[in-house]
């Protein structure tokens, strides 16, 4: 308390003694006096400010990264993990493919060995002549090589089945791929308008902090001369901090939305992102919402990787029921042995033999194998074809909802933009007749409310017809 609120003080104290004043009435005059004496008073020396420290000092200040929302777009699907799993999906499938159809094509083996036996009498028997003659010879060193070749003929359809129904899961991780992608537009872009929409929530609620600030002071002005009373200036001072609260929530929301994006773009933690499209409608479709549907079933990526799913469901049914069929095979070897066994008699050289056949093997019965494999692919197929069903309901009513919002959000930027403007002109009108004293305080405050609340409600507005423009772009798969 300066010097002079204190002397005020004290020279009421002997009208409190004496009674000549109600206490209730000195403490107004204590409070009044010391109101106006804080005004008038000169102001302590402010005392210096704390210097920064080193470490502050050298500490790097945050990059900032000024992004137009396509490119937010692009960096998302670059640095998006899901995207990078999705594709590792795809070449594993692709791998897959490859392997099934191999099931159709030659395998060639080689293989060679050596192999010590014991020693064994020769066998010999005797010749008409007079002597023996050995056929068989103790032979204990045996190498082995040989060159193999296995190939299907006919399998019934089980190589064909398997090879077309990895063939459609390799198309469908494709458009899992693209789904993905469009995911990742999506939450790239709904994270960039919450960043627009928070800073600029923050910058309405700025102007409006400032213009209480500034009716505070008018108010201020008025208690003392008499024309405004002190629950007046608490009025105005109750809504500013009020405001001063919601800056806070959209300051921090602004925060969390630039985080968001950090982790979305793979940035450093650092890193400010600043955003370069201002927040402005976007253009509404001239179309229906059936050719919108008719689309969303051509291009949604979803519904193209289950129709492909459906497909391999059918294909490894096909597969299965081979297992009814005989399967017919060829094989061919060339073998390089010493000593060859294949020659009689043999002898401890090398020597080579080829062979080359055909096989056919028919399962007479396998205790229900087969066609339970049959009814469980079937079922499979059946609940592809019924999850296919369901999602084109789903698309429908997504594509429906999507574009109703798109209309309704486009609709409320027309009325929060009249109501905008209404409550701009009403404020500038309520402050003028506030200063010629034609209406108290709190007409000023009501209009100075409005005019904050119409600037939210249009920004949020805004906010959410780009956002429902965005929705309706991934429902339709754009």
């Amino acid at each position: 308390m300066s010097r002079r609120i204190r002397s005020a003080a004290i020279a009421a104290v002997p009208a409190v003694v004496n009674g000549a004043v109600p206490a209730a009435v000195i403490a107004a005059v204590l409070l009044g006096a010391g109101r106006s004496m804080a005004q008038t008073a000169e102001l302590p020396a402010e005392p210096p400010a704390p210097q920064p420290s080193p470490a502050a000092e050298q500490a790097p200040p945050p990059s900032v990264l000024r992004l137009t929302l396509e490119e937010t777009v692009t960096r998302a699907r670059e640095a998006s993990p899901r995207l990078a799993q999705l594709r590792s999906i795809e070449s594993a499938a692709e791998a897959g493919s490859k392997g099934a159809r191999a099931q159709g094509l030659p395998v060639i083996d080689l293989s060679a060995g050596y192999t010590r036996w014991s020693n064994v009498p020769d066998v010999s028997v005797p010749l008409a002549g007079g002597g023996s003659q050995v056929i068989y010879p103790n032979i204990p060193d045996n190498y082995q090589s040989r060159l193999g070749l296995r190939m299907p003929l006919y399998t019934g359809g089980r190589v064909s089945g398997t090879t077309a129904a990895a063939e459609h899961e390799r198309t469908a991780a494709a458009h899992d791929v693209r789904s993905g992608t469009g995911d990742a537009a999506l939450e790239a872009q709904t994270a960039y308008w919450d960043l627009v929409a928070s800073r600029e929530e923050e910058r309405v609620l700025r102007e409006a902090i400032k213009s209480y600030e500034a009716h505070i002071k008018e108010t201020r002005d008025r208690e003392q001369v008499g024309m405004a009373a002190r629950n007046d200036v608490l009025a105005v001072q109750v809504d500013r901090d009020r405001a001063e609260l919601s800056r806070l929530r959209a300051a921090n929301a602004a925060e969390i939305a630039n985080a968001d994006l950090q982790r979305i773009l793979g940035l450093d933690p650092a890193t400010r992102v600043e955003a370069a499209d201002p927040l402005e409608r976007p253009a509404i479709p001239e179309t229906t919402i059936d050719a919108l549907v008719t689309e969303a079933l051509t291009m949604r990526a979803e519904r193209a990787a289950l129709q492909e799913r459906v497909a391999a469901a059918q294909e490894r049914m096909k597969a299965q029921k081979a297992g009814y069929l005989p399967s017919v095979g060829l094989s061919a070897g060339y073998d390089y042995s010493n000593p060859n066994r294949r020659i009689f008699p043999p002898a401890a050289e090398w020597q080579d033999t080829w062979d080359a056949g055909v096989s056919l093997s028919f399962t007479l019965y396998d205790s229900g194998r087969t066609s339970a494999a049959v009814e469980q692919a079937s079922a499979q197929a059946d609940a592809a074809r019924h999850q296919l069903e369901d999602l084109d309901r789903r698309i429908r009513l997504e594509v429906a909802a999507r574009f109703l919002d798109l209309g309704a959000a486009s609709e409320g930027v027309d009325v929060a933009t009249r109501n905008l403007e209404a409550a701009t002109e009403n404020q500038r009108v309520s402050g003028d007749r506030y200063r010629e004293g034609l209406i108290p305080s709190s007409d000023l405050l009501d209009a100075e409310t409005q005019l904050l609340r119409s600037g939210l409600d249009r920004v949020e507005a805004l906010a959410q017809s780009r956002l429902a423009a965005a929705r309706l772009d991934r429902a339709v798969g754009r």
